[in-house]
């Protein structure tokens, strides 16, 4: 995708806010810790770059005096914003991940077989993807064969440049380059526990990858635990030609009657599609940026209010492509 192509409201919101830099790193190593998590404990926040290097200044959030940081590995570091360094270390986490299956190079036969992902370009049928969310879908294991999951189906919803073309297949499609991060976790009483992947995974999706991006996992060695796993997807932002991070504010501040000044996420794209193919309730989603955030199951009379849901479309029909393994 052409920089030049992106449009003028994706440009407006990096503009630099008297820049300052930090960069978090490895204590041990002094390695950069890439997209840790770096919340404000009100909701918001925002993630470090490749890199491990994020902006943050008083212009662009003048009432926030804490930042939480994590990241998969590592224990979790509270710090003031009041002369922030310009380097964070952070101590990695004994055992992080001490439920991990590992198991040697599989050289056995085995037949492939794929769960297929719900397409859908309508875009009232359509997740608004924000950085405070991260959506999970449950695959449930039928029985004890052993399984590999090789690849990982995401829908995305294609958004036509000519509103009234919208629903042509030719459509000249809007341009967008965006960063999202995937994980794999167990199933812990039904909600999604432990990671399975001791490694960020991400991967940059553009219009040009069409309705459907196609993971490519064969490399994690991500087995299928016996009571399941869980599959989830997380914006991080958009990027550059070269698939970097950018740097830009991640909610709009809109000033409510009574003065008082509300924060809303900034919504990102690619939309993504929801369906009601599904008859089981197979949607999870959490707030990233809250405090010992919990999951909650996407479906009528949870707490989280959705009009996907009183629509009927509860579930993001990720699709799976998995080996499984001949005795």
């Amino acid at each position: 995708m052409n920089f030049k192509s992106i449009p003028t409201y994706f440009l407006l919101c990096c503009v630099n806010f008297g820049f300052s830099q930090t960069t978090i790193k490895d204590a041990q190593s002094d390695y950069p810790v890439s997209y840790a998590t770096v919340s404000f404990n009100n909701g918001n926040g925002l993630f470090a770059n490749d890199e491990g290097e994020f902006v943050f200044t008083k212009k662009l959030y003048p009432d926030i005096d804490t930042l939480y940081i994590s990241a998969l590995g590592y224990k979790d570091l509270k710090i003031a914003t009041l002369n922030l360094p310009k380097i964070i270390m952070m101590d990695t986490e004994v055992n992080a991940l001490d439920e991990v299956l590992i198991t040697s190079n599989m050289d056995r036969k085995f037949k492939e077989e794929a769960i297929k992902p719900y397409l859908d370009d309508d875009y009232y049928h359509c997740w608004l993807p924000t950085i405070e969310s991260e959506i999970a879908v449950y695959f449930s294991n039928p029985d004890e064969g052993l399984k590999k999951i090789t690849k990982v189906h995401f829908p995305i919803t294609l958004e036509s440049k000519d509103w009234e073309k919208r629903k042509r297949s030719n459509a000249d499609k809007k341009p967008f380059s965006t960063l999202f991060k995937v994980k794999f976790y167990n199933n812990n009483g039904g909600y999604p526990g432990k990671e399975l992947v001791y490694r960020t995974i991400v991967f940059r999706a553009t219009e040009k990858d069409g309705d459907e991006f196609i993971l490519d996992v064969s490399d994690e060695d991500i087995y299928y635990p016996k009571t399941g796993v869980f599959v989830s997807l997380q914006v991080l932002g958009y990027t550059d030609d070269n698939g970097k991070l950018l740097t830009n504010k991640k909610y709009k501040e809109i000033t409510s009657r009574d003065g008082s000044v509300i924060k809303i996420p900034t919504n990102f794209r690619p939309l993504l599609p929801f369906t009601n193919q599904i008859s089981e309730n197979k949607t999870y989603i959490k707030r990233v940026f809250v405090n010992e955030n919990k999951w909650t199951k996407f479906e009528k009379g949870s707490s989280f209010q959705s009009t996907l849901l009183q629509t009927g479309l509860n579930n993001y029909g990720i699709g799976l492509t998995f080996n499984v393994y001949k005795d």
